[in-house]
């Protein structure tokens, strides 16, 4: 018998615990279940007609061979443009890097700076993902708590008390998953002013209802800002991102990208273009829609015996403190699944300070939302 060798990384990486519950409400489906779906983070909304439409004429124009590696030069010039548009910030069209999608964009922004050893500094709870990047590339996370008492702000007191010499970078996501909420502007300027390079996540910028989302590009230019669009313009699927870089880095990023992935999709490239260019409207509608659900969701919650201290300020998620009901919160979340049928995600994939939470998202209708609010509710009925 063949002996089958798996790398350590490859064994040690933790799953993707929402995906592992998409999957079973998925199987629970087949079998004739009716699943409210309350776990993944996908704008339910169809892609832009503006958008596909020019994903199907640059097909047809031929538009299907290898881009330049860095990406099309339109669309690194319609990056720069929105830049400047929505965020007054300047930046060449040089720095900009069109990736497949946002999270290949962070990790090659992670690979591109870190050493064995070397440190990232992330909050918890915080994105999944951040840590697998991290430690897959031999880096060690470190994290800084973040307090619902707090508003789930970011501190950078506590950040600072975590830099050492092994620092190679600070990592933010504003507005956050799986808080949804916006980082001050105070807390920004404090972060960009700590010394190491950071790396700002802003994949939920348009999805904002209180507040104003500001890219760490205007408080700092020592920053790597990580872009796409999968959420505002609802192309999840076409796998479209983008790294904005000092120019010092862009080289490294340049190499990686062609040993790795080439480019990114070229007709999907030009679908990128045309939501820069043309789908602000879009995007308001998508906003003014993810608005109606969140008040649906936090009503419904209020509802039921959860508080909801600090409503989410952008994104589409709500966490909510459920320890009274049980400290695990994977098994809190698999037995809503299994005896309520509504699939929601644990707080304890975001990290130990997510343990006690639930995250539910309301990317999904004001009907679905009513439907699993009432199940929620006989649930937790019960439990109590």
């Amino acid at each position: 018998m063949r002996t089958i060798n798996i790398s350590e990384k490859a064994a040690d990486i933790h799953s993707f615990i929402v995906m592992d519950v998409l999957e079973r409400a998925k199987e629970l489906e087949k079998a004739g279940a009716d699943i409210v779906h309350f776990e993944i983070g996908e704008p339910d909304f169809d892609t832009p007609d503006v958008v596909k439409k020019a994903g199907i004429a640059a097909i047809e124009a031929g538009k299907t061979k290898y881009t330049a590696s860095l990406g099309l030069r339109e669309l690194r010039n319609a990056i720069a443009d929105h830049m400047r548009d929505t965020y007054g910030v300047t930046i060449q069209p040089e720095q900009a890097l069109v990736t497949s999608g946002t999270s290949n964009a962070l990790f090659l922004a992670l690979a591109a700076i870190i050493d064995p050893g070397d440190e990232v500094i992330m909050s918890d709870p915080g994105y999944a993902c951040y840590p697998n990047f991290v430690s897959f590339l031999g880096g060690k996370p470190v994290t800084v708590p973040l307090l619902e008492s707090e508003r789930w702000q970011f501190s950078p007191d506590r950040i600072a008390a975590k830099i050492t010499h092994r620092t190679k970078a600070i990592l933010v996501n504003a507005p956050a998953n799986p808080t949804g909420m916006l980082l001050d502007d105070a807390v920004m300027e404090k972060i960009a002013s700590l010394g190491p390079l950071v790396i700002s996540d802003e994949i939920y910028h348009g999805m904002v209802y209180e507040g104003k989302a500001r890219s760490m590009l205007e408080f700092t230019d020592h920053a790597i800002v990580i872009d796409g669009f999968s959420k505002r313009y609802a192309m999840t699927g076409w796998r479209l991102g983008h790294a904005i870089a000092p120019l010092p880095y862009l080289r490294p990023l340049q190499k990686m990208q062609q040993n790795f992935n080439i480019s990114a999709n070229s007709f999907v490239q030009w679908g990128g273009v045309a939501a820069l260019r043309e789908g602000a409207s879009f995007v308001e509608e998508m906003r003014a829609v993810f608005a109606l659900r969140r008040t649906a969701m936090i009503d419904g919650l209020r509802s039921i015996g959860f508080p909801v201290p600090t409503p989410p300020q952008g994104a589409f998620y709500v966490m909510v403190d459920a320890r009274r009901y049980c400290a695990d919160s994977l098994k809190l979340s698999s037995d809503i699944l299994e005896e309520a049928h509504v699939a929601v995600t644990p707080g304890i994939d975001f990290g130990p300070g997510g343990e006690g939470y639930l995250r539910l998202s309301f990317a999904t209708s004001v009907e679905n939302i009513a439907r699993g609010i009432e199940r929620l509710g006989r649930f937790f009925t019960n439990r109590r």
